[in-house]
Parts: C-alpha cells; structure tokens; sequence
C-alpha cells in the first residue's frame, strides 16, 4: 500500500511511522509512505505558504499554489483526503473502507485551514479523527495511517488480532486482558482463565465483551440489532468481570 502525506511538517509523520509496527511495516515493504514538504513547492526566499484571508479575519490560510503544485508534482495515489474537522469522521469502518485500497493521501492543513478553492478543486473528500481542533493535520495522518496499516494482510504478527479488538467484526468492545502474576498485589485473575478449558475461556470472553459494551457502549449493542438469545445465556453464565 502507497500512501502520500502533505505536510509543511513532513518530518512529524516520517519519525512516528518509523517506529514499532509502523517501522516494520515499511522497511518489509508492506508500507510505502512518502511524505511531502509542501513547502518544497515555494518560489520566494521565505517558503510563503500562507496568507491573509480575503475580508479580513483570524490567523492565516494555506495558499493553493504550493499545496496544487505538491500534488501535481508528487501524482499521489487517490482518493486525496483532506484532514478538516468538518470532514466525515474517521473510525474503524472508515479504517476498513480504506484499508481495501491499494493507496489513499493524505493533506494536512495549518492554520486556520487551507484556500477553499483547494477543497473544491483539488482533495476527494474531507476526514475528521473527531470532534476537536488541532494545530494541524499530522497528528490526525499519524492515527490514520497506522489504523489503517494494521489491517494489512502481514502487518500484524496474530491475524486474529482485528478480528477480537474493540471495534472488530464482532461489533463489541475487547474484554479484559491478564498477563503473568497470576496474583499481583492480593488481586487475582478470573478461575476461567487458568483452568485449560479453552471452549469455556471462549465463552466467558464473549461474555465479557458483551457486558463491557452494554456497559460502556451500549450504541454499538444498538448498532448490531441488540443481543442474540444465545448471547443473553452467555450473560448469565459469567456475571462480569469484578475488575471491569
């Protein structure tokens, strides 16, 4: 998968995804990113990049010609995405739509945002991580590219591992996790997990998913159609989790 990033801070992205599954995933191969300084595309001694909006107002707004110039000079795989709080919100059905493609880009704004006429002549489409403002788009690119990369067939070293997460195909938070001691500080994990019955471990994760859900995330419950009949006997037979 080739994946393009816009930035005047392409140095932010490159280091976070040289680093754990990220890292790997490039140096393998499975990973092709390449960010690009927009700033490269300038003409004068001080890489403008910004000006004052038209009509008056707060702060600066990305120029076009430099952001139309990167793109144009870079033919980045499409659709190009413009990281904006207005765009669509990303999360993980928007991780698996893009995670189906062969390539995707990403721009980052600065500021107070870019020239619209970026907007309407140039990105695909907008994308959100969510309901806040950030100084610029690398952040958002950053948690784009990684939840998109670990669904990639070879990303991840347990191919379970997107299917039994939060958000996976179950439509369910992840249950409760325990590692080795057994006991720490007087507090024990649950008989099930220690008892070799791995049928019965099963079931009492699926358990567990469900009563964090419809605790913490009963939309997702309402998402899904609500709770089956055999999933309402999983519930009575293991009450939840006491350290949930």
């Amino acid at each position: 998968m080739r994946i393009d990033v816009f930035s005047l801070f392409p140095g932010l992205v490159d280091g976070f995804c040289s680093e754990s599954l990220l890292g790997k995933a490039r140096t393998s191969g499975l990973l092709d990113l390449r960010c690009h300084d927009i700033r490269d595309q300038t003409s004068d001694a001080h890489r403008t990049v910004d000006g004052a909006p038209f009509g008056g107002g707060a702060g600066m707004v990305m120029k076009p010609e430099p952001i139309f110039d990167a793109v144009e000079a870079a033919r980045p795989p499409r659709p190009l995405i413009l990281l904006s709080p207005g765009g669509r919100t990303f999360d993980q059905s928007a991780a698996d739509e893009l995670a189906t493609l062969d390539g995707f880009s990403l721009l980052c704004g600065r500021y107070e945002g870019v020239d619209h006429r970026v907007v309407r002549h140039l990105v695909d489409t907008e994308m959100s991580v969510g309901d806040v403002v950030l100084s610029g788009g690398e952040v958002a690119a950053c948690l784009i590219i990684e939840a998109v990369t670990r669904l990639r067939d070879g990303a991840m070293g347990n191919a379970q591992s997107p299917v039994t997460e939060s958000f996976g195909s179950s439509g369910l938070l992840e249950e409760p996790q325990y590692t080795r001691p057994a006991e720490f500080r007087g507090w024990t994990i649950p008989d099930v997990l220690r008892s070799g019955d791995h049928a019965r471990i099963e079931r009492y994760r699926v358990a567990q998913r469900l009563h964090r859900t419809l605790r913490e995330r009963p939309d997702l419950i309402e998402a899904r159609g609500g709770v089956t009949a055999d999933e309402t006997r999983l519930l009575e037979e293991f009450p939840a989790d006491p350290y949930h």
